[in-house]
């Protein structure tokens, strides 16, 4: 683990001393858009044209922020227009790493960082995924998770001809809102409980999870989805943290209130979520434990693997059609 200063690469884990052992996420540096004529986007700057294999996505299968990327890819068809490459489960101290299994397909880079490098050469700040890199103008488009889905949702829509629209106009607002609750309270709130450094850090952040989870659980008691009848990018935010739970977050982070599974109605929606076509195929369980408990030596120093909470039974039943108000019509 560690960062870039001006360009030389620190292997140094995150500083929480001046937090009062709170964890604090570093905000995304590279913030252009992909549109669809190549127009600048609501933030950094144009010239990133939707073009097919103009694109190449760096992700970790393990990162819940990079695993929306791989879900909106699969849902807008983008499979065959965005190429991808996938680090090493560890990350250690050289940071997100390719190897003779998991390569830099575009450049042969040993290590995500150099990457960045060739971005910017004096970049300082965190090397996260994804990145989203644009082979034509040899740069970094954007590091941000939340726009990355944004352009993948409407961009390329005349390329891949898949108009499924998961950031409605209609329902913009109630998503904004709805984001906010769970990055705070669900996305980021499990990495606020398992970085803490304190004691009252860390029951802030298990306090802050749990009341949003039992929030969501009275939530899908009366809708199928967290807008209602629509699937949107809200769900697809929320599942990628929810599909991780059991199997590391509950252990590893220690939120251990309860298992996910033992909130009725959140289970059943993330077995629905994952029998979305092409979700199931973005998730790999033993890379996503390999690398939570293999690369943060400061919580779990031997990298040993629970054995358990692997097959979690994803494709069972969900039952959660009756919820539907177009199947109750």
């Amino acid at each position: 683990m560690g960062l870039l200063v001006e360009g030389k690469w620190q292997d140094k884990w995150y500083e929480t001393a001046a937090t009062k052992g709170r964890f604090v996420r570093q905000e995304s540096q590279f913030r252009n858009w992909v549109t669809a004529g190549g127009e600048a986007g609501p933030t950094g700057k144009g010239g990133f044209k939707a073009e097919s294999g103009r694109y190449h996505l760096y992700v970790s299968l393990a990162c819940p922020w990079a695993h929306r990327t791989l879900i909106m890819r699969e849902l807008k068809g983008l499979a065959d227009h965005i190429s991808v490459s996938v680090v090493d489960p560890l990350m250690l101290e050289n940071g997100w790493a390719f190897n003779d299994e998991w390569n830099d397909d575009l450049f042969g880079s040993d290590y995500l960082y150099e990457v960045y490098l060739k971005a910017d050469p004096s970049y300082t700040g965190r090397v996260t995924v994804p990145v989203l890199w644009d082979k034509q103008q040899g740069t970094i488009v954007s590091n941000e998770s939340a726009d990355i889905i944004r352009m993948f949702n409407t961009a390329f829509n005349e390329i891949t001809g898949v108009a499924d629209d998961y950031y409605p106009e209609s329902l913009r607002a109630r998503i904004d809102e709805m984001n906010e609750k769970v990055y705070h309270g669900v996305n980021n709130g499990v990495y606020r409980a398992g970085f803490a450094t304190t004691q009252e850090a860390y029951e802030e952040g298990y306090t802050q999870v749990f009341d949003t989870l039992d929030m969501l659980e009275s939530h899908l008691s009366q809708n199928r989805y967290l807008m209602g009848d629509a699937l949107t990018e809200a769900d697809i935010r929320l599942f990628t943290t929810l599909v991780r739970f059991d199997a590391v977050y509950f252990g590893h982070f220690k939120c251990n209130r309860q298992l996910l599974r033992e909130f009725e109605n959140i289970s059943a929606y993330v077995r629905e979520l994952y029998q979305v076509p092409g979700v199931a195929e973005t998730i790999d369980m033993p890379y996503i434990k390999a690398h939570y408990y293999g690369s943060h030596k400061t919580i779990n120093p031997t990298g040993v693997i629970p054995v358990g909470q692997e097959d979690q039974a994803f494709d069972l039943p969900h039952g959660r059609e009756h919820l539907s108000r177009e199947e109750a019509a």
